[in-house]
């Protein structure tokens, strides 16, 4: 069999910084060609009308992770979020995490936190925030807002620990290349509102006007599967219900995700009742 050959970006960490910074260079080449206009404008004062709310806990015992990575986490966020904090997204433009956060470095304040890459664990500067992406990521899925950038963590990387949202509905980000984005294609302007206290990181969407829908997110037919080369699989449907306020009638039922992830941690940790055959 023929070697596969080796990616330029596979030659070293210089050689991976060389083509990342070629990636982000194009892209946003790519987003000046294409007239694409980003929310700069904050504002202290809260927009009237709240369309979607939620706390997650920052700190959490996760499966063979340092917890020193996860308290480095804390102050991550919160260095994040004061720069996301207060965004208004006018009708038309579109929020961008890495143009509002920038580069997370240690001059900043960053410190290591835990990061994914190719599916591995480590530890990096500024590690840690895809929570931040996660929380704008559920909160956008909760709206008429419109995803244009999203990129789902592909594994099933930890066992679940207190999880409450549907599996898969996280996003990854890593500077520049790796973004998320959404569009205001409503008619009026919304708001990200991001805080937190020592235990939750908070986070809201409002407006100048009351949404007229509801959203909620279920998953379906959620089960582990081995293949036949004995690798488990965690798979699952999640759906979005999109429910009119006035007649309380569901007006929209559509499939925003098909999960069929690879299972990287110890299959011990997996529950005997959700194995399928």
């Amino acid at each position: 069999m023929k070697k596969k050959r080796k990616l330029f970006c596979e030659y070293g960490p210089v050689c991976y910084k060389i083509s990342l910074f070629k990636e982000c260079r194009k892209k946003e080449l790519r987003d000046f060609f294409q007239g694409r206009r980003f929310a700069k404008k904050k504002s202290a004062e809260s927009l009237p009308y709240l369309w979607k709310g939620d706390a997650k806990i920052m700190v959490r015992q996760l499966h063979g992770v340092d917890m020193t990575l996860q308290q480095n986490k804390v102050t991550n966020l919160l260095i994040a979020g004061k720069k996301i904090d207060g965004i208004i997204v006018e009708p038309g433009e579109e929020f961008s995490f890495w143009s509002l956060v920038g580069n997370p470095t240690k001059r900043k304040g960053y410190l290591e936190g835990l990061v994914i890459s190719k599916s591995n664990l480590g530890k990096g500067v500024g590690g840690g925030l895809c929570q931040m992406g996660n929380m704008i990521h559920w909160l956008v899925l909760h709206t008429p807002l419109e995803v244009t950038e999203l990129h789902h963590h592909s594994d099933a990387i930890f066992p679940d620990n207190k999880r409450r949202s549907p599996f898969g509905t996280g996003t990854s980000i890593n500077y520049k290349a790796l973004d998320y984005r959404f569009k205001n294609v409503t008619d009026a302007p919304v708001q990200v509102r991001i805080w937190q206290d020592d235990t939750f990181l908070f986070g809201e969407i409002r407006s100048t006007v009351p949404t007229k829908y509801t959203y909620e997110l279920t998953e379906e037919d959620h089960h582990f599967a081995k293949d036949e080369d004995g690798v488990f699989f965690r798979n699952s449907k999640v759906y979005r219900h999109i429910i009119d306020k006035a007649t309380n009638e569901e007006i929209k039922k559509e499939l925003i995700l098909d999960n069929h992830s690879k299972v990287l941690y110890d299959y011990d940790l997996i529950p005997p009742d959700e194995i399928r055959a």
